[in-house]
């Protein structure tokens, strides 16, 4: 701190002496020199103050890189996602292309582990050597990690998910990145749902606006689907969440469900035609075969596949040779649709779209990502009943000459998931077909829509609120010494000043008193 300002703090002190002056005149003139000077001194601080320390855009210019990991549990299988971006001055510069986004997955999911949970840990070290790639040695411990797990852990029992979790943190405490045990956690269905949003409408950019310019996502995973949007209706409020970002707060719509995703509704499909829940009638009833109508003419299906869906090898296996593929559109729309209607006589709201679960009427644009994409991409979903018919009811050997790069495997569930999609949007949620208001994608310009970049995205502002805050508390949090004192300065001035004035008149008035008498 500077001397002279020193100085200037006991000057007051000083002015007791006041009374032994034999020059009052001169005292006064001295007296109201200080005052002024104190005045003018505090003044100028106090503009510095203002038009030089204020946060601004010229002086908080400077940019420093920045690291985040964020490991995505999915049911299919494990990604890690390694952000990189820029702080400049206190707002957070994002960059989601190749440079600023690397992803790398390996199979199977987490949930994979649930016989053998203490070994789920080793299978995030093959991320964790990725990552460490991408993150140069010095910023490892600055960089926070963490695992995000979602619906295939959440079909678990809790103690299998924890002891999950748990191997996984063993890992993660010594990966040499920045980690707390609470990071490694099972995300509620909910919350995946907001990270997809977030991240469609930062995309987009409409995040922060006039929540009716916003536009809502729906996700089909493997496991479970994703409803979010902005609703106008009233919600009950365990679909209800709010969200606030910048001046703008959304009352958001969201709600997963959970075993409604595209593999898991397969399963549920083939489980469902074994144990005759669902039936369908065959050319020749006497002979006791059980129809697949989502599974295209010619495919034969392998007995050891279906075991494993169906977690039995014993009292269904006889009835797995003879489930025939009959390739119908129409009845693996009926099938699909009975799968997501299961449960509705359970339903406790005025209405119920699937299941037992309530969804308001969806109004406004969406994105349909993930497995409507993916779907997309094979056939077109803009002219879905022709498509999904035609892919269906075609023989399984021109399907496989048609489509010669595809795994069999997965071509062979492009029947099922179209016909699925229908009965989940049409049917259930009640989206007119082939309506404009509805985008397959699975990403918008370069940004994808994954909701881990939701989740980024939200954790990353999470604590550089400069918006929401007077520009005192900026300055304050800054914790910069200089100009901190330089408050002080400016406040023990105007003290001065005020101590002064008030010393003045009553020696003034005393001295005028002595002479008289």
């Amino acid at each position: 701190m500077d001397s002279n300002s020193m100085k200037l703090q006991f000057t007051p002190h000083r002015s007791t002496n006041l009374f032994s002056s034999k020059n009052p005149n001169s005292k006064d003139s001295k007296s109201t020199l200080l005052f002024y000077s104190s005045i003018a001194i505090s003044l100028v601080l106090f503009s510095y103050i203002f038009l030089v320390s204020k946060p601004s855009s010229s002086n908080s210019s400077q940019k420093s890189s920045q690291f985040r990991i964020v490991i995505d549990g999915g049911s299919t299988g494990t990604r890690i996602h390694v952000f990189e971006y820029t702080i400049d001055g206190k707002v957070p510069i994002f960059e989601f292309g190749e440079e600023g986004l690397a992803i790398m997955k390996v199979s199977p999911g987490l949930s994979a582990y649930a016989a053998e949970p203490e070994k789920a840990g080793t299978s995030i070290l093959e991320l964790l050597e990725f990552a460490k790639k991408r993150v140069a040695r010095e910023y490892w411990g600055s960089t926070e990690i963490r695992l995000m797990a979602t619906a295939g852990l959440r079909m678990l029992d809790l103690g299998v998910q924890e002891q999950i979790l748990e191997s996984c943190r063993r890992v993660l405490r010594v990966s040499g990145f920045r980690f707390k045990n609470e990071w490694a956690e099972v995300i509620t269905g909910s919350d995946e749902g907001i990270y997809a949003w977030v991240v469609a409408n930062y995309a987009l950019g409409t995040l922060g606006k006039d929540p009716q310019e916003t536009t809502g996502i729906i996700e089909l995973g493997g496991a479970s689907a994703q409803v979010t949007f902005v609703s106008p209706d009233p919600v009950p409020s365990e679909f209800s969440h709010r969200l606030t970002i910048g001046n703008s707060s959304y009352n958001l719509y969201s709600h997963s469900l959970l075993h409604f995703g595209q593999n898991v509704a397969l399963q549920s499909l083939h489980q469902s035609l074994v144990s005759g829940d669902i039936k369908f009638d065959s050319a020749a009833p006497q002979e006791q075969i059980l129809i697949d109508p989502c599974a295209p003419k010619g495919y034969r299906h392998d007995a050891k596949t279906l075991n494993l869906h169906l977690g039995s090898s014993s009292e269904n296996s006889e009835h797995l040779s003879t489930l025939h593929a009959r390739g119908n559109f129409s009845e693996c729309r009926s099938a699909a649709l009975a799968l997501l209607q299961k449960g509705k006589d359970l339903c406790s709201y005025e209405h119920c779209s699937v299941g037992s679960t309530f969804v308001p009427k969806l109004q406004g644009k969406f994105l349909a990502t993930e497995n409507f994409f993916y779907t997309s991409k094979v056939l077109n979903l803009f002219f879905i009943f022709n498509a999904g018919q035609r892919f269906c009811e075609e023989d399984w050997s021109n399907l496989k000459r048609k489509y010669h790069s595809f795994d069999e495997d997965a071509l062979m569930h492009y029947c099922f998931s179209s016909a699925y999609i229908v009965a989940l949007l049409h049917d259930s949620l009640g989206i007119p077909t082939n309506d404009a208001r509805i985008k397959f994608t699975n990403q918008v310009e370069n940004i994808p829509l994954d909701w881990t970049l939701g989740a980024f995205i939200l954790q990353s502002t999470s604590s550089l609120k400069t918006g929401q805050s007077s520009w005192i508390s900026t300055f304050i949090s800054d914790g910069s010494p200089t100009l901190l004192s330089l408050v002080v300065i400016s406040i023990l001035l105007m003290f001065v000043a005020w101590l002064i004035s008030k010393l003045r008149k009553p020696r003034l008035k005393t001295i005028y008193d002595l002479e008289k008498g």
